[in-house]
């Protein structure tokens, strides 16, 4: 069977990684050095576990609680998009932390447009599957708002197809700031009974 997977012709590069080890301490992470991809996630991050239950993104196929498998075990944005969502809010800066990302990319074009299945490989051998588009929510507008109470518009609004990816860990490995990501996309075709 041939590989279904596509090469693109450009690398994005890991600009930073962050992590917080407590759920109940809120949404913000910390900056650090380097992760460790686990197949339960970033080792050390509250979003790991092979298993989540179920929350309201999730209220059409389950019950709220519903234990299911954990594909949201990370978030990645990028620097740009964050760029353009803080423009778009009329702030200087939207910083990664204050959004809940484990891993901001840099020269990957519209990472949010990534498409379910994509995957992201990195020098160790660490390979990141995208899910699904991470939709925005107000839980960092809430953040972004204590930092910037100026602004013109909402976070929810402004970060629309802009708010990154969520994916879990298909290899283990270790990423560090720096790394080179290559990416490999799905064949794209559409469903013509949606």
């Amino acid at each position: 069977m041939p590989d279904l997977l596509t090469k693109l012709p450009f690398q994005g590069t890991v600009e930073c990684l962050l992590l917080n080890p407590d759920r109940k301490s809120g949404l913000e992470k910390q900056m650090v050095q380097e992760s460790r991809l686990l197949f339960s996630g970033i080792e050390g991050d509250c979003h790991g576990g092979l298993t989540r239950k179920s929350d309201s993104r999730m209220l059409k196929q389950f019950k709220r609680g519903t234990l299911v498998r954990n594909a949201r075990q990370l978030s990645i944005l990028s620097t740009e998009e964050l760029a353009e969502v803080a423009n778009a809010m009329g702030i200087l800066h939207v910083k990664p932390d204050w959004v809940g990302a484990n891993l901001v990319t840099r020269g990957i074009p519209d990472l949010t447009l990534l498409p379910p299945s994509t995957r992201l490989q990195f020098p160790s051998g660490a390979m990141i599957v995208v899910d699904i588009e991470n939709l925005p929510c107000r839980y960092p507008a809430d953040i972004i708002e204590k930092h910037h109470p100026e602004q013109t518009a909402g976070f929810v609004k402004a970060a629309k197809h802009k708010r990154g990816v969520v994916g879990w860990v298909e290899a283990e490995g270790t990423i560090r700031k720096g790394d080179a990501i290559t990416i490999w996309v799905p064949p794209l075709r559409p469903y013509p009974h949606a």
